[in-house]
């Protein structure tokens, strides 16, 4: 007995020796595995903790069909020579990690377990798994779906469906007092190395109850990114997070989101109305940006949100800033569709931001008098332009809630946008830097803004079917102003050259 107990880890361990020494490994995880096979096809393992232990640069860990009641911390790396550590479905098949039998471990949002977790790595990928049924009503205990942490470069979360990862902790007497959970988080930790090179792309991320927290969110020092093409949809807060300035990382100098692209994702059903963490508040964003700074948020659609894009930051004192958002859809949100500034005269700055070639339609369906476009406290030099505003039936275009916090810098320089409410010019609702106007002749008057705007109806292709496409004879056609491709893009939403014979259009579409 004692010598079959000495033979039987040898052979695993040469057998794993073999199994490493091959240029490219391919590792096996199955339901009926077990730990101490050798990890092929014929004889997998049966956690994905051990195969992310014993994971080396360039394994492609292949997870069989079947239900995985597991969670997993990868700690291990790949590398730039040798490739990636990829986790993955086995083509054809899904994993599902879910935690139906699990109870998150006590933590705060940037220390809690989550059924996947990345920490301090680099050059791994995590694709095609669904991760689902992670449940608490414990507000000390905060459940995720996917978390990375720390630093690390070169990561990748794609093609993923996330969904039923619940905190249901009911909150107290104030709306944000409730319990944090998150589908997809990254939090940069590092107040030296940021989490760089990020891409998270294809996901599903669905039917979510986060509480105070959100559904897809980069926190703290997260430098270099790209968020495409994912779908987020029916959760109980926020959609796209890009966050700074929440002591992530302990340097207030990198502790934001900086430096990356939000593209081609599809936003919608998202509200805090009913959560046991806001009650009846109406705040949640298709698209957030509180604190972060250069980024582009291009050729995303959001409808039927609390607010569609918000570009603000809740810290005084602090900035989100350098923020381009063009080529969106933004429809039928229950508030505005696109809301810039702090919140109140507690919150920070938006400045230098640019809002270009979007489409709003039909926004506010709430009436909660927030309109198309709010304008907020503490905003500086920001600008709007080429935008199509057709106003939802409670006729309200804009709103504002301050002026100018310095006499010679504007909060939103605006033109060449159309504007459009079918019950004409007059029964809309203008409000700019915090003065009424009866109508558009007499804001452009009192403001000087939309010199070069018109008030006119943008001929939408069929907007009660999502066509928002320009027909024939629209105004909005060639009525854009040029202002670069580092302004408008190159593309428009549908992927069309943005210029067209030395013209573009107002919106979000191009004309053929």
């Amino acid at each position: 007995m004692k010598v079959g107990r000495i033979v039987a880890p040898v052979v695993a361990c040469l057998m794993l020796a073999a199994w490493a020494a091959q240029r490219d490994p391919s590792v096996y995880v199955s339901t009926t595995g077990d730990d101490s096979n050798p990890g092929t096809k014929a004889k997998p393992w049966k956690t994905l903790q051990h195969a992310a232990d014993v994971a080396i640069p360039g394994t492609t860990v292949n997870i069989r069909g079947g239900v995985y009641c597991q969670q997993v911390t990868v700690k291990v790396s790949g590398s730039a020579e040798k490739g990636f550590i990829t986790f993955r479905s086995q083509p054809g098949e899904t994993a599902a990690l879910d935690g139906s039998c699990l109870t998150p471990p006590e933590g705060g949002p940037r220390g809690g377990d989550a059924l996947l977790a990345l920490q301090n790595v680099s050059y791994v990928r995590i694709q095609g798994l669904e991760i689902r049924n992670y449940r608490t009503g414990d507000r000390r205990r905060t459940p995720a779906g996917i978390r990375v942490s720390g630093a690390g470069s070169h990561i990748e979360i794609l093609k993923n469906n996330v969904h039923h990862i619940e905190q249901n902790f009911p909150g107290q007497d104030r709306p944000g007092s409730g319990g944090n959970g998150f589908g997809v988080a990254v939090y940069g930790t590092d107040a030296k190395t940021p989490i760089s090179d990020l891409l998270v792309d294809g996901n599903e991320v669905h039917h979510l109850k986060t509480g105070s927290s959100e559904s897809l969110v980069l926190n703290g020092n997260v430098a270099g990114f790209r968020v495409t093409r994912n779908i987020v949809h029916d959760n109980n807060n926020i959609g796209i997070d890009l966050i700074g300035y929440e002591r992530s990382a302990p340097d207030p100098e990198v502790d934001r989101a900086r430096d990356g692209v939000i593209s081609g994702n599809l936003v919608y059903n998202i509200t805090s109305k009913g959560n046991p963490a806001y009650g009846n508040e109406v705040n949640s964003d298709g698209i957030y940006v509180d604190g972060g700074t250069r980024l582009l948020i291009e050729r995303n659609i959001m409808h039927d949100v609390d607010f569609g894009i918000e570009l603000a930051s809740e810290h005084s004192g602090r900035t989100t800033s350098h923020i381009t958002a063009r080529n969106n859809l933004i429809y039928n949100c229950h508030t505005a569709g696109i809301t810039i500034g702090g919140y109140d005269e507690k919150r920070g700055i938006t400045e230098n931001c640019v809002i270009a070639n979007n489409t709003l339609y039909g926004n506010d369906t709430w009436g909660t008098e927030t309109g198309e476009f709010m304008m907020q406290f503490y905003m500086r030099n920001n600008v709007f332009v080429n935008n199509i505003i057709y106003v939802g039936r409670h006729g309200r275009v804009m709103t504002s809630k301050s002026g100018r916090m310095d006499r010679d810098v504007p909060t939103v320089t605006m033109d060449h946008n159309l504007y459009y409410f079918p019950g004409g010019s007059g029964a809309a609702k203008w409000r700019f830097d915090n003065q009424d106007y009866p109508g558009f002749e007499d804001y452009i008057r009192g403001t000087g803004n939309d010199r070069d705007s018109r008030f006119a109806d943008p001929l939408f292709v069929n907007p009660t079917a999502s066509r928002f496409e320009l027909r024939q004879g629209s105004p909005a056609r060639g009525a854009g102003r040029d202002a670069g491709s580092a302004v408008t893009g190159t593309e428009d939403l549908a992927g069309k050259p943005r210029v067209k014979n030395g013209k573009i259009d107002i919106g979000c579409y191009q004309s053929r």
